[in-house]
């Protein structure tokens, strides 16, 4: 087969587009000649091959047709052993000579590279292609004859735009959590629609399912960002999809920071005389909590390490803080006044 594009781009031969185009973009800015001023011969090469490969693996007839006859086929030769079969998948004759032979004529690596990027070298002054062009460099004749078009027809880097691709605003979503899962955490399976732009530059709604780990102790505000998951549009780099954390509220506890706030009604019988407190924790608990001292207005009762776990120190909670909600009340008998004023000394 030769040449092995899908080992130069370093994905499986199931890639999908968005899987060869992650690859692109990282070993082209990886291989890019102006980042390797150093070792710039090797880095064409490299640069080149990595070009050529994503064209053929992203164009479905080129793929086809290397995937079913390798280096060869894309040259319009079929393999020796192809027989019968090639002449007939070619309509050009079992030599590869007929008038609707497939023939591979690779585009310049720098149009490539310009399209994902906006323009040629996103490194500046690095010392490598655009100090170079002035000097005349240029890429090696490819294997099929030219990389750009023809034979020995070059393109320099600084034909090309220098600024780089507007890049679309983020894309924000709430994402309402009960204090439950916040508490414990929760695996959350969002499902989204989006249009992305196909090997043929044509633009195709997909479905996706992306997973987001909600981690125990997270906060209203935490924002979970899915890079450039948003609508794919020409000349555009996707938007990144923003997911922001919400808190629903909840019928018992108010979050205040780390804490949990709670408002518990008692009785002034109870306020003075205490009572015992039962309640649920957030995973499920049950609290029986004494009061013995006396309760006065505006009072809290601070509970230690049952509020809102904390992030990033493993194992620590803030407080659970409750506040009392009095009931006096509306009247009293004359008995009950003197019995008042007997037992509290007034």
């Amino acid at each position: 087969m030769g040449v092995d594009y899908y080992n130069v781009l370093k994905v499986g031969r199931n890639a999908t587009d968005e899987d060869l185009k992650k690859a692109y973009r990282k070993l082209a800015m990886k291989w890019h000649p102006d980042k390797n001023p150093n070792n710039k011969k090797e880095a064409e090469a490299k640069f080149k091959q990595i070009s050529e490969a994503y064209e053929v693996l992203s164009d479905p007839q080129k793929r086809t047709i290397y995937d079913q006859y390798g280096e060869e086929g894309l040259k319009g030769v079929p393999p020796p052993d192809a027989g019968g079969s090639a002449s007939s998948y070619y309509n050009g004759g079992a030599g590869g000579s007929g008038p609707n032979v497939f023939r591979f004529n690779p585009r310049n690596a720098e149009d490539i590279f310009a399209e994902f990027f906006g323009g040629s070298s996103p490194f500046g002054g690095m010392g490598g292609f655009n100090n170079a062009t002035s000097r005349g460099s240029r890429f090696p004749d490819s294997m099929f004859g030219g990389f750009g078009g023809g034979e020995n027809v070059y393109r320099t880097f600084s034909d090309a735009s220098a600024a780089g691709p507007r890049k679309a605003a983020p894309v924000e979503n709430k994402l309402p959590c009960t204090l439950e899962e916040l508490y414990a955490g929760s695996t959350r399976k969002m499902k989204i629609s989006r249009n992305i732009i196909d090997a043929s530059g044509r633009s195709m709604p997909v479905e996706e399912i992306l997973t987001i780990e909600v981690k125990p102790g997270w906060k209203k505000g935490t924002k979970i960002t899915f890079p450039e998951k948003g609508n794919e549009q020409p000349g555009v780099v996707a938007a990144d999809l923003v997911f922001v954390i919400d808190e629903k509220p909840h019928s018992v506890y108010k979050r205040d920071g780390n804490d949990l706030v709670t408002t518990q009604k008692i009785s002034l019988v109870e306020a003075l005389t205490g009572c015992t407190l039962n309640l649920v924790t957030l995973d499920g608990r049950n609290l029986s909590i004494p009061v013995t001292e006396v309760v006065s207005p505006g009072s809290e009762k601070v509970i230690p390490n049952e509020g809102m776990p904390i992030g990033k120190e493993h194992g620590r909670k803030g407080n659970l803080r409750i506040k009392f909600d009095i009931k006096f009340p509306t009247r009293l008998t004359a008995e009950q006044k003197s019995g008042l004023k007997r037992f509290l000394g007034g």
